[in-house]
């Protein structure tokens, strides 16, 4: 969107808000399908769980990757209208609770619905078998994490050397192990690690099939990473890598499906906020903005994300600090931004502010979460 819009919608509904393009979601969505034409994308919900962004996203058929209930009944309540069988249908085609780790009560909730649920360790597989024994599973891989802008290994995934056996297990106790998934990480800008994962993955599968599992589904998780900064390898050349890796590795027939969330939603939203305060301190010109990291810049905190910070205003510029609105010293947006000297009222912006930003904002200091306003729906 250009300054105009933003500057319009910002009078119109105040600020701080956060202005998200439906136009741009589509565009992301199809360049995925473009670049990756063999991978089946689910969403992954949680990078920004509007109910307007999974509206969109269902009607241009995508699939979606869930990571708890209320997830998973956001997307329901897409299809909550069509026939008994066309949505358990579309729940066995087109959802993956991808959160290996569950509680019994989710578990029982979900049974119902018959999805396809991850695991990485025996516990896990004895709740599944206990609590949603119609679920289908999918053993979640440990792989390399190198680079990439949030860890999850240290966290999820089992050893590779000991996935063979968990295959087993699984269908020794009576659940169907429909195939294996991994995440190489967020923001993955090593894409060493796509193929080194995916060669894990081949060997593990090769083993299952020696044991007499043929295993149907192979999730390559998310990690896609978004152009932040020019440093960053456009899709084309990670995609090039994973199509070859999968093309030498795979059967022709397994199904690829994938967990893209930031790549789908982050260029789609722009933040605008209003300066409040400013001051010199340590020589150096500091504003205050209506947002903070406990709100739309939420993604500097829990996503090791940083948001550059342009203004409205023309000018020369010089080296600026801008802070959050909170009474809380962590509430700093940037020590180094290049700004224009701005005046108390102004208004300031930051583009590719849609993942992991508002969807993790709070009400910390009686702050209420910045306004969303949709638009091209």
């Amino acid at each position: 969107m250009n300054r105009s819009e933003l500057a319009r919608i910002a009078r119109k509904h105040g600020t701080p808000v956060v202005v998200i393009d439906h136009e741009e979601i589509r565009r992301n969505y199809a360049s995925f399908k473009r670049h990756l034409p063999k991978v089946q994308a689910y969403y992954a919900v949680k990078a920004n769980p509007a109910p307007e962004i999974v509206r969109t996203l269902y009607r241009k058929g995508a699939s979606f990757d869930v990571a708890s209930l209320p997830e998973f009944m956001l997307v329901y309540e897409n299809v909550r209208r069509l026939s008994a069988r066309a949505r358990q249908d579309f729940v066995w085609d087109k959802v993956v609770y991808a959160n290996p780790i569950k509680p019994e009560e989710t578990l029982r909730a979900l049974d119902r619905y018959r999805p396809l649920v991850t695991y990485d360790n025996r516990a896990e597989l004895a709740k599944i078998k206990a609590h949603a024994p119609h679920a289908g599973v999918a053993l979640r891989l440990r792989v390399p994490n190198t680079g990439s802008m949030v860890e999850l290994s240290s966290k999820f995934g089992c050893d590779p050397g000991e996935a063979a056996e968990l295959v087993d297990e699984a269908f020794r106790i009576g659940l169907v192990v429909e195939g294996l998934s991994f995440h190489v990480g967020s923001q993955c800008t090593n894409f060493d690690n796509f193929v080194r994962a995916l060669n894990m993955a081949a060997a593990v599968r090769n083993e299952a099939l020696t044991r007499g599992h043929d295993l149907k589904i192979l999730d390559i998780g998310g990690g896609f990473p978004v152009a932040y900064d020019r440093h960053v390898k456009p899709i084309s050349v990670l995609a090039r890598q994973i199509n070859a890796e999968v093309a030498r590795l795979f059967p022709r027939d397994i199904e690829i499906l994938a967990e893209p969330g930031r790549y789908l939603v982050a260029t789609a939203a722009t933040s605008v906020a209003r300066v409040i305060g400013k001051a010199v301190r340590d020589g150096k010109p500091s504003y205050y903005i209506d947002d903070s990291v406990y709100h739309t810049y939420s993604g500097i905190i829990f996503d090791h994300c940083q948001y550059s910070v342009k203004a409205f205003r023309r000018g020369r510029t010089e080296i600026s600090a801008v802070f959050g609105q909170t009474c809380d010293g962590l509430d700093t947006i940037s020590r180094s931004e290049s700004l224009p000297a701005l005046e108390i009222g102004d208004l300031v912006y930051s583009k590719n502010i849609g993942a992991y930003s508002n969807a993790s904002s709070t009400w910390f200091n009686g702050f209420p979460p910045a306004k969303v306003v949709h638009v091209n729906q």
